[in-house]
């Protein structure tokens, strides 16, 4: 962007964009900074779902375990991106595993307090809705993509 915003700032502004300020100051009572180490694992497939993260530095992996192959990396966030949108939807557990890549620092929203919030204010809680129902389709047409790569022949017509 022209005003000298990092590419990062953007994306991590981007889920945020258009809310009311009422709307911001709600959700960030809901969040704290912190940080997971390279190889540490952020939360494991069917795990209770009680946050969702913002990258501002580093990478995460998204796997999902695979038979016969093992652990198969579904895709990898990069700063700016969303980590987890299986707080909003019930039954509130995660679908994929994530990981670390480097050294990793994020702001974590707590879900539940979120959907208090949501409950409360169903405006904030249709726009947090859409927002999340969009990156929800961006990692499902990933996948799918990547599914193709792995199961996929070439040369069949």
């Amino acid at each position: 962007p022209d005003n000298g915003e990092s590419t990062i700032e953007s994306r991590m502004r981007a889920i945020f964009e258009g809310l009311t300020k009422e709307q911001l100051e709600l959700i960030a009572g809901c969040a704290h900074n912190t940080g997971f180490n390279a190889g540490e694992r952020m939360f494991r497939e069917g795990d209770p779902a009680d946050t969702f993260y913002v990258v501002r530095k580093g990478r995460v992996s998204l796997s999902t375990h695979a038979p016969a192959r093992g652990s198969v990396v579904i895709e990898t966030l990069d700063p700016g991106e969303i980590v987890g949108w299986s707080w909003i939807f019930p039954p509130y557990v995660w679908h994929f595993d994530a990981r670390a890549v480097d050294d990793v620092r994020v702001v974590a929203f707590d879900g539940a307090c979120l959907r208090g919030k949501c409950e409360s204010d169903h405006a904030l809680g249709y726009e947090l809705m859409r927002r999340f129902a969009g990156v929800m389709i961006d990692r499902l047409l990933h996948t799918r993509l990547r599914l193709l790569d792995l199961y996929g022949r070439s040369g069949d017509s």
